[in-house]
């Protein structure tokens, strides 16, 4: 049963009917499992008693059907659990200590998880700015089900928004094509990708959205036939090569369909290659086999053939496309194994291969990431794991932290920056009149990193100017340069550092572009001393890097799950294309890593005698 005859038979049915209609139709759930999501269920309807969402449904009709998406995707029952609660701490009379002790703290992690994103008030005006929501997502929580959870209660806002005011259905949908719709891509869920596309086309351009429609659906009966004959085509040629495959037939997707009218300038009606195949096999070898066999039978299109087995897609995606030239028309055709379809379709983490790297995303090789090995089988019960989900956080955001203006805008800067970076980030003239800061509505000091998600207010002086001590705080390099600049002009007692000589000037290059300038404040050439607040290391007793052997010049980062700081034991992990990360000895996240003596390294801090 799909998600929409399981809303259907849902209607008129009491709370105990639909808990019965749901584990009937998700068996997958017996025993104890069924016992807790029935648990979750009957909490569910007491605290939301009396409520209804925004089409006038009783609420927890809500928190079902965000369930029946999850468990329509084989996930396991506690992310089940949390599609029915996400939204109850939000409730009055919900508090996180009676969550955690009917459920746990996991389902209590999973919820807390959902309704911080949900209380964020997302602005994005730019896809930049998307693109920084986005990974500040992942950023924000602690397991990868709290996005998975988040996606499905997405999916059913959208699919039931035709009784909300125009206004709402626009916004949900911009939020959709901006922030969901690229998030589902990331990890590799296209059916969910492709519907919440859709159905954000249908509520932001209705009238394109009907056009595409009535002419998909004008000639359906024509184009079942044709595609038909095609499919019986493939299949003979495919049992005469002694291979076995399953084809099936679709129209594009009407967003699919709408990028190519914006693309080629043309309407609906003047596109002929809305028309696909699907062709699945047992192997890789057979699928090229099969497209030497599908240009036997009809002549392929100059430049329209894919091979994203060999070279996959950044999100993971594996498939051979072409397009041919069938009965006049133009066909395209998909040719996968049946597990590269399953990956398509259901797949998770086609973020790892991507990782932000000196303010950019630099392609990383399949070759290099053996965890994508990992996640292209990921079972279920495997999306609990905090190890995994930790190298997942490290490979997708780097050393990013994101952060909101009072406004709500999204700013991304790198891990250790401070209000001063982020003022130089919001306009150079907001920095050069920095004499304060709030983070969350309280007073910070100018040398404290910010962290996640904070929303940093700047206070501004008209009689402040940029200083050297500013220039030892902050990590970003445009307002390194905007504070050179400015000394430089007015200072004269500033020293250029630049003006140094090549040595010294490189250790300083070195030191920031290993990502240890974030956590060493030199101190005043003139003797001054510190710079005011407290530095995470003590400059007198340690330069700040990692020491292997004789030897500093590495790629090194700290964990974040356990934040080392100079004097702590630590230990190094040789990591997957992020050079070596740097752990406590007693960090539990490390010791769950599997294998990981064939990875640790011995490592201490580097210490000035």
């Amino acid at each position: 049963m799909s998600y929409t005859s399981f809303v259907d038979e849902a209607v008129g049915k009491s709370q105990d009917e639909l808990l019965e209609l749901f584990l009937d139709e998700y068996s997958q759930f017996q025993g104890t499992e069924a016992a807790a999501i029935t648990s979750a269920w009957s909490y569910l309807c007491q605290v939301a008693e009396g409520r209804v969402d925004s089409q006038n449904q009783p609420y927890c009709i809500h928190g079902m059907r965000v369930a029946a998406i999850l468990a329509e995707r084989k996930l396991d029952y506690q992310c089940v659990m949390a599609g029915f609660l996400h939204n109850v701490l939000s409730f009055e009379r919900v508090s996180p200590e009676e969550i955690n002790e009917k459920f746990g703290p996991v389902i209590l992690r999973l919820i807390d998880g959902t309704t911080r994103i949900t209380n964020l008030q997302i602005k994005n005006k730019t896809q930049h700015q998307a693109d920084s929501i986005r990974k500040m997502l992942f950023a924000m929580v602690e397991d990868i089900r709290v996005i998975l959870v988040m996606l499905a209660d997405r999916l059913d806002r959208i699919r039931n928004l035709s009784k909300d005011t125009k206004q709402v259905q626009k916004q949900v949908a911009q939020e959709a094509i901006d922030i969901w719709a690229p998030l589902a891509n990331r990890l590799g869920m296209s059916s969910v990708k492709s519907e919440l596309e859709d159905l954000s086309l249908k509520y932001s351009n209705p009238d394109v959205y009907a056009q595409i429609k009535k002419v998909v659906a004008a000639k359906k009966q024509e184009r079942s036939d044709y595609l038909a004959k095609a499919q019986q085509e493939i299949y003979k040629a495919a049992s005469r090569a002694g291979i076995e495959v399953s084809i099936s037939s679709r129209a594009k997707h009407f967003y699919s369909i709408y990028q190519k009218m914006r693309k080629r300038n043309k309407g609906v009606e003047e596109l002929f290659d809305l028309l696909a195949l699907r062709v699945l096999c047992e192997n890789s070898g057979d699928c090229y086999v099969l497209v030497g066999l599908v240009h036997g039978l009809w002549k392929p299109l100059d430049g329209r053939f894919k091979d994203y087995i060999a070279m996959p897609k950044a999100n993971g995606y594996q498939s051979l496309h072409t397009t041919v030239m069938c009965e006049g028309r133009p066909l395209e055709i998909q040719i996968r194994t049946t597990e590269m379809h399953s990956v398509a379709e259901y797949g998770v983490a086609s973020h790892l291969l991507y990782k932000q790297k000196l303010g950019g995303s630099d392609r990383v090789g399949l070759e290099n990431l053996s965890i994508i090995n990992q996640l292209k089988q990921l079972q279920p019960e495997q999306l609990a794991d905090e190890v995994l989900f930790s190298e997942i956080r490290e490979e997708l955001l780097g050393d990013s932290i994101f952060v909101f203006t009072p406004k709500g805008d999204v700013v991304e800067l790198p891990a250790g920056s401070t209000a001063v970076d982020f003022a130089y980030q919001i306009h150079s003239a907001v920095g050069e009149k920095i004499v304060g800061a709030k983070a969350d509505g309280h007073i910070i000091p100018l040398s404290r990193p910010l962290k996640n998600t904070q929303i940093v207010d700047i206070i501004t002086s008209p009689k402040a100017h940029p200083t050297q001590n500013q220039l030892q705080l902050v990590r970003t390099a445009k307002a390194r340069s905007k504070i050179r600049s400015w000394l430089t002009q007015n200072d004269p007692t500033f020293d250029n550092p630049f003006a140094k000589s090549p040595s010294e000037q490189g250790s300083r290059l070195d030191s920031d572009s290993t990502g240890e300038a974030a956590a060493v404040h030199r101190a005043h050439k003139k003797g001054s001393g510190k710079p005011s607040g407290t530095p995470p290391l003590d400059i007198a007793s340690g330069s700040g890097k990692i020491r292997i052997g004789n030897t500093t010049n590495f790629l090194v980062s700290r964990a974040r799950c356990c934040e080392p700081q100079f004097g702590d034991a630590i230990v190094g992990y040789v990591s997957c294309g992020r050079g070596i990360i740097i752990h406590r000895e007693d960090c539990h996240v490390f010791s769950l890593i599997p294998n990981r003596q064939e990875r640790t390294l011995e490592v201490e801090w580097d210490r000035v005698e």
